[in-house]
Formats: C-alpha cells, sequence, structure tokens
C-alpha cells in the first residue's frame, strides 16, 4: 500500500515543486498552496460521481461530448473556480506569475489523488505512464490557467483573460481526451501533442515571469 500511494504521489508533488521554486521574485505561502493542494484532491471525489452517473445512465454516449464536456469541461471548470473564487482576489497573489502556482496547487492535487485511486485500482505498473501523461497534463493545462489568471488580475483586460483562462485549458483536455477516445493508436498523436502541450506551458511561465516587470507596476493593479 505505501508504494501505491508513494507512486501515486510522487509525480504530483514533483511537478508542484518545480513550478513552486520557478517563482523568483515571492516565493508563496506554503501552507496556501498546500490547502489549495488538498483542495483540489478533494474535488475528485464529486466529479467522479458527477462522471459516473453521466456513464451509467447514459446521458453522454458520444465520444466528442465525453472528452469535451464529461472530461474538460467538468474537470477543469472545478479548478477554475477554486483559483477564480477563492485565491484571485487573495493578498498572496500579488504577481503574474502567482496564477501558475496556485492553479498548479489545485489541479494537480486533483491529479495526485486521481493518480492514487486509479493505481489502486489497476496496480503500480502503471505509474510511469500516469506520471507521464495524466498527471502532467493536469499540471501543464494549469499552467495556461494560471498564466492568464495572472493576466487577468494584472492588465485592463481583465474579462478577456478570465474568459482565456477557462477556455483554452477546457479545450487542451478535451482534445487530449478525445485523442484517447478516438484513435486506436493514439500515441501516433498523443507523443506529438504531448510536446507541444509542454513547449506552450514552458513558453507561459517564461512570459509570466517577464510579466512581472511589465504589467504588475501598470496602473491596472490600483484597479483590482
Amino acid at each position: 500500500m505505501l508504494t501505491l500511494i508513494s507512486a501515486g504521489v510522487a509525480p504530483g508533488v514533483a511537478l508542484l515543486s518545480y513550478f513552486y521554486l520557478k517563482d523568483e521574485y515571492e516565493t508563496e505561502p506554503l501552507s496556501l498552496v498546500l490547502r489549495t493542494f488538498l483542495f483540489g484532491a478533494i474535488l475528485v471525489f464529486p466529479i467522479m460521481f458527477i462522471q459516473y452517473v453521466l456513464h451509467v445512465e447514459g446521458i453522454v454516449t458520444a465520444k466528442f461530448a465525453q472528452a469535451f464536456f464529461v472530461s474538460g469541461l467538468l474537470e477543469e471548470f472545478v479548478k477554475w473556480f477554486v483559483v477564480y473564487f477563492f485565491i484571485f482576489d487573495h493578498h498572496e497573489f500579488d504577481e503574474p506569475y502567482d496564477g501558475i502556482v496556485y492553479s498548479a496547487s489545485v489541479s494537480l492535487g486533483f491529479a495526485t489523488m486521481e493518480n492514487i485511486l486509479y493505481l489502486f485500482a489497476n496496480g503500480v505498473e502503471f505509474a510511469v505512464t500516469r506520471a507521464v501523461l495524466p498527471v502532467s497534463s493536469h499540471a501543464l493545462f494549469a499552467v495556461i490557467m494560471g498564466f492568464y489568471l495572472g493576466k487577468a488580475k494584472f492588465s485592463n483586460w481583465k474579462h478577456r483573460y478570465v474568459f482565456f483562462s477557462f477556455l483554452f485549458p477546457l479545450l487542451l483536455h478535451g482534445t487530449y481526451d478525445f485523442i484517447l477516445l478516438t484513435q486506436e493508436k493514439w500515441g501516433y498523436y498523443m507523443v506529438p501533442f504531448m510536446l507541444f502541450l509542454w513547449w506552450l506551458a514552458l513558453r507561459k511561465v517564461k512570459q509570466a515571469k517577464g510579466l512581472h516587470y511589465h504589467e504588475v507596476a501598470s496602473p491596472a493593479k490600483s484597479q483590482v
């Protein structure tokens, strides 16, 4: 059991540590980051219940709807909701990169609990595949979400960027699941898709760190 839990927790904690330590200006309170991580973990249970009901009742059968609604919309919405309504106006969210830290903490809490449950049900032999694909993809979707939430808080285009912070992770998540659901040889499509996700996420990390100088000091900060 300890091996399963360790294998389930390790990828999420490693990725969260990576994005947390990338914050070079003012490190976020570890207690707040851990609380959002745990909150994300708890969210797995209501989402799994809703998805189970939708599956058993046959409410959503089309693979496109399963990918973009049952997985993408439901999962990204609850994570976005937590960050936007509980963290966005928090006084510790005081620079653009913080959006990435808190979005990653919620998403990786969610991914970690989901990972633990999956490994308990299917075995530790899936640990590496789960770390490379589902856990890391949740983290990368979160980076995109957090980047645009950081832009939203420290710019004059708040509503536009808030919309992007939900839309883009939803589309990326839906595409990820659609590949898995529809492609027999999904690896041929998933490898370039994941490479693109990593490239995009790391680019957004770099851009968010650069925004510290250009947008935090702008007049928009006094308006939020």
